[in-house]
């Protein structure tokens, strides 16, 4: 059985603070994410989401939905509940203002390389993947 999505990646930097890089991480651990979060990224076809770090840099990979359309789900997500508190919250970690929905703030990076598939698209068109 083979299950089809479309996979997102996106960048974000955080202040150089090492006290609230720390505490970033902590707003992301196992359980911390309040629940109407994820819920509404589920709504808007956000399947998965991980979030990495390298010093000050995030690097998030967003599996969603194959119909997935990334402007569409973006702005439907900042009217959901909760997300502009949300939003506010974390955006004292960010390099970024505290009006700024997370559509807007995380950058899509575009996919240069990958080994089982050569195919050429767009960062908002996602990248189609099968496993």
């Amino acid at each position: 059985m083979s299950t089809r999505f479309k996979r997102y990646c996106k960048t974000l930097k955080l202040r150089d603070d090492p006290a609230l890089i720390e505490e970033y991480k902590k707003v992301h651990a196992r359980g911390a994410v309040w629940p109407e979060i994820t819920r509404g990224m589920k709504d808007v076809g956000i399947i998965d989401m991980e979030i990495y770090i390298a010093g000050t840099r995030l690097f998030m990979i967003m599996d969603t939905t194959p119909d997935f359309q990334h402007d569409t789900a973006m702005a439907k997500l900042a009217t959901l509940p909760g997300q502009a508190k949300w939003e506010a919250h974390v955006a004292k970690f960010q390099k970024t203002g505290t009006e700024t929905s997370a559509g807007e703030k995380w950058q899509l990076l575009q996919r240069i390389f990958e080994m089982d598939q050569q195919e050429e698209s767009t960062p908002e068109q996602g990248y189609r993947k099968e496993i």
